[in-house]
């Protein structure tokens, strides 16, 4: 897999699988890990708000637009999710 230019990845930018399914929102990047928002991570048993999570920036394959396409599908990618502290 060839190095991406991580600086196209911005806040606010949608994140997908290589399927096409939708992971996330940039919230930013973080060294070589994308922030997702919190508005985007499943909320916990107790119905409270999520938390941030990371992805590795490794995972992603391009930078289309206002799209970061990543090369595992999304149920892949989540399965990958860092939670934040």
């Amino acid at each position: 897999m060839a190095q991406h230019d991580h600086s196209a990845i911005k806040e606010n930018m949608t994140v997908v699988g290589a399927d096409g399914v939708h992971v996330g929102t940039v919230d930013h990047l973080d060294g070589e890990r994308i922030k997702l928002t919190r508005a985007d991570s499943p909320q916990t048993e107790d119905g409270q708000g999520g938390k941030h999570h990371y992805l590795p920036a490794g995972l992603v394959a391009s930078v289309e637009g206002d799209t970061v396409r990543l090369s595992a599908n999304a149920a892949n990618a989540v399965d990958l999710f860092e939670e934040a502290e």
